[in-house]
């Protein structure tokens, strides 16, 4: 369980990288409505650039704890909690502008996702 639990820290991590720092100006078939970058996603969402940046702030802050964790497991409880609540978020966005269920897959797999690193760290699995 420990070599899952360390992949799903690595693959958050560098998910969240690649979206906020390598993708934030590209298009996806992910983005909410039919947005073509990170600024026009929160746009549709009717969310201002400063709630966008604290977002993506929060969303680098918590990956790279799970990172971190991997070394100092104390850290995991705080970050995988705000990554879920974070991709709960993300998924009540895309409800709210009726986006194809689809395009929440990503938010929803990094929610169940955190929601594993969790009960792991509770002893719960």
């Amino acid at each position: 369980m420990e070599f899952l639990v360390v992949g799903i820290k690595i693959f958050i991590f560098i998910s969240i990288i690649n979206v906020w720092f390598l993708r934030f100006n590209k298009p996806t078939v992910w983005r909410g409505g039919k947005a073509s970058s990170m600024r026009e996603e929160f746009k549709t969402y009717n969310l201002s650039e400063t709630v966008m940046y604290v977002i993506g702030g929060l969303k680098v802050l918590s990956a790279s704890a799970l990172l971190i964790s991997i070394w100092f497991q104390s850290l995991t409880i705080y970050a995988a909690v705000l990554m879920a609540v974070l991709m709960a978020g993300a998924i009540g966005m895309h409800l709210r502008v009726h986006d194809p269920l689809k395009k929440s897959f990503p938010a929803f797999s990094f929610l169940v996702l955190s929601l594993v690193l969790i009960l792991n760290y509770l002893g719960m699995l």
